[in-house]
């Protein structure tokens, strides 16, 4: 017999092999039919497999995010099925389900093209195929039988995916007619998937790599109602209207340049001025929270990031090292900014009396994402982190950490975040290789995290293997007004940057001691978080952010005069305000400002003139008659105070 531990802490007994899904069974015949996957110690595993050790399950259904990946790595395979009856011979590389919802497979047509007609016709192929109910079965392979199987299949992409496996690690998964190379885990059978849209075709070389052939990519996403696809195509069409990338153009915010390099941009005046003011808002609470602002160079000698370990971890995704006519000497572009801070806190000697230090900067890395990861603002070559990284003695460790917690919850309700869930990143249960560090060191660390995120009262996951090489976090993952989910602010405890920097502070005892380090991001990086508010607010951002608050509209030149000395007016009261004196009808220029997102339209004409007012408009609610410039500044003002939210 095993011992099953249930979420709520309840453990029951079960023999030996026994099935998620025949546990689900014993418990509720209904709850058997929402079953997609298993998570047993922390691992997704199949609904199907057997359990044959003692340990922790949770059953997966459409309403976890894991269910959710699992449905739509499955229909990666459908969709891979339908591909091989429509068109013999094809070739697959990866299909992955996406951490947005849904999921691509690339495909080798062998230079045949899919039409949006043909694309359709794979959709109800699709559909046909997952009304057969095929039970997707699992297979242990030994290496040479599937070099075999593929070979004679003349698939080299999955061969080129064999070579990089170990024997006795590989598994095909077979649905109906078709057999893959994968780890899985899949559904039980293709019937859950009731509703299937294939969304887009692009280009993307195998491997990533620009010297390898470039292969087809088919996106898809899969439901298990065709309710849940409708209201899925409905959330796109508004998130098309809200993209990042076409607003950032619309409101010019920021631009790439091909020559200036892929993934870099280039921050106009309005969106540096939008920057800025984030930027400043955090570094006043950051003050106000006893940090001291430091500034690194954009480079660091390459020996500063193999100290660190991130040379090792990382080096493949970086830059090339940046050699100099000096024989030896060696740069890297900066990957990360905590290896400089360290060296930072080195430059003094300091005693237990003298932490928590608390190092802030806004510090710019660079790090190589290759061509078709990148996604404008999203996903940089180079990109700002609101970094710092606080060193305190072990027993600050907890009050350092909610500190930090306090801070992250205050951008994200001063910028109305407020569907939240803080995710405790832990580490694998299994593979401890890719972490360094003692085992004592882990532990403590990671149950600071647990402790503070359960006194903060936040709504929390765990997720085992997620934790950073270095230490635990905890990642706050945000809902926008879509209910899209993004990882965006950061906290981490690390007692192994301070060993291997061999960072020390003087104790009451009066002997040398490590401190712990604390690194934290509540935007997580300034490029990211941009993106992120523009299409949380649709480009309305809120009073306080918003690079223009106000356009003042005369209605004929006669009335520039007083328009210039209402700007002025204005720009005394600290408002952005801009004079739009084309020579345009005023029905233009209030359409053309409300285009633009202006929160407040200022119309000036006769009437204003001689009354020493002006006619109020807000962006979206239309007139709300004449006032005083001494009124309307108190208006803005109050708003901006405030922080009241985007509408």
């Amino acid at each position: 017999m095993i011992n099953i531990t249930f979420p709520d802490g309840a453990v029951r007994q079960y023999e030996q092999g026994i099935t998620a899904l025949d546990i689900a069974k014993s418990i509720s015949e209904g709850l058997a039919r929402k079953v997609l996957a298993a998570k047993v110690n922390g691992q997704v595993i199949d609904a199907t497999r057997p359990i044959t050790q003692d340990g922790t399950l949770q059953l997966l259904t459409w309403t976890d995010a894991d269910g959710k990946a699992t449905m739509w790595h499955s229909s990666a395979h459908l969709m891979a099925e339908a591909l091989e009856a429509l068109y013999p011979g094809v070739k697959f590389g990866y299909g992955p389900p996406l951490e947005n919802g849904g999921f691509f497979y690339d495909v080798d047509l062998d230079g045949r093209a899919i039409s949006d007609e043909e694309l359709r016709k794979l959709e109800a192929k699709m559909t046909e195929l997952a009304k057969l109910n095929s039970v997707y079965v699992r297979k242990d392979v030994p290496k040479a039988e599937a070099i075999k199987y593929f070979t004679e299949k003349g698939d080299p992409y999955k061969i080129d995916l064999l070579q990089k496996l170990e024997d006795g690690s590989i598994t095909f998964y077979t649905q109906g007619n078709f057999t893959d190379l994968c780890r899985g885990p899949h559904i039980p059978s293709t019937g859950f998937i009731k509703a299937v849209k294939l969304t887009n075709i692009a280009g993307a070389y195998w491997m990533g790599n620009e010297n390898n052939k470039m292969l087809t990519r088919i996106y898809g996403i899969t439901f298990p109602s065709q309710k849940e696809l409708d209201e899925y195509l409905a959330l796109i069409e508004e998130a098309k209207k809200r993209d990042h990338r076409k607003l950032g153009k619309e409101l010019e915010l920021f631009a790439f340049s091909e020559k200036v390099g892929l993934g870099l941009p280039l921050w106009l005046p309005k969106g540096a001025m939008l920057r800025e003011r984030l930027q400043n808002f955090l570094q006043k609470a950051q003050i106000e929270s006893g940090y001291l602002p430091v500034i690194t160079p954009h480079i660091g000698g390459k020996q500063l990031y193999v100290t660190s370990g991130h040379y090792e971890k990382y080096g493949k995704d970086s830059f090339q090292p940046i050699h100099t006519p000096e024989e030896g000497e060696v740069f890297m572009l900066k990957p990360m900014n905590c290896p400089h801070h360290c060296e930072i806190y080195k430059t003094s000697p300091k005693s237990y009396k003298d932490l928590p230090v608390r190092f802030a900067e806004f510090g710019t890395v660079y790090r190589y994402e290759q061509h078709g990861e990148l996604h404008g603002l999203t996903r940089v070559r180079g990109f700002t982190q609101d970094d710092a990284h606080l060193f305190c003695r072990p027993d600050q460790v907890k009050e350092e950490f909610e500190k930090v917690i306090d801070l992250v919850l205050y951008v994200f309700e001063s910028l109305s975040f407020t569907d939240y869930t803080a995710q405790i990143s832990l580490r694998d249960q299994e593979d401890r290789s890719k972490y360094i560090g003692s085992e004592e060191n882990w532990k403590i660390a990671e149950q600071a995290i647990i402790d503070s995120a359960a006194e903060k009262g936040l709504k929390t996951v765990v997720e085992y293997g997620e934790a950073a090489f270095y230490g635990p976090k905890l990642d706050f993952m945000v809902k926008d007004a879509l209910g899209r989910k993004w990882q965006l602010g950061t906290i981490q405890v690390d007692y192994n940057l301070p060993e291997r920097f061999e960072l020390e502070y003087i104790g009451a005892d009066n002997k040398p001691h490590r401190p712990v380090m604390i690194h934290r991001a509540p935007f997580g990086s300034m490029e990211r978080f941009i993106a992120v508010l523009i299409e949380h607010c649709a480009g309305k951002f809120p009073l306080w952010l918003t690079p223009t608050q106000v356009k003042i509209l005369p209605i004929s030149d006669k009335f520039l005069p007083y328009t210039e000395k209402v700007a002025e007016l204005l720009k005394k009261a600290e408002i952005r305000a801009e004079i739009d004196d084309r020579n345009e009808k005023i029905g233009k220029k209030i359409r053309e400002a409300e285009l633009a997102k202006i929160p407040y339209m200022l119309v000036v004409g006769e009437k204003e003139e001689a009354e020493g007012k002006v006619s109020v408009r807000r962006q979206a609610k239309g007139d709300l008659g004449a006032m005083s410039i001494a009124d309307f500044t108190n208006i803005v003002n109050e708003e901006v105070i405030n922080r009241k939210p985007f509408e």
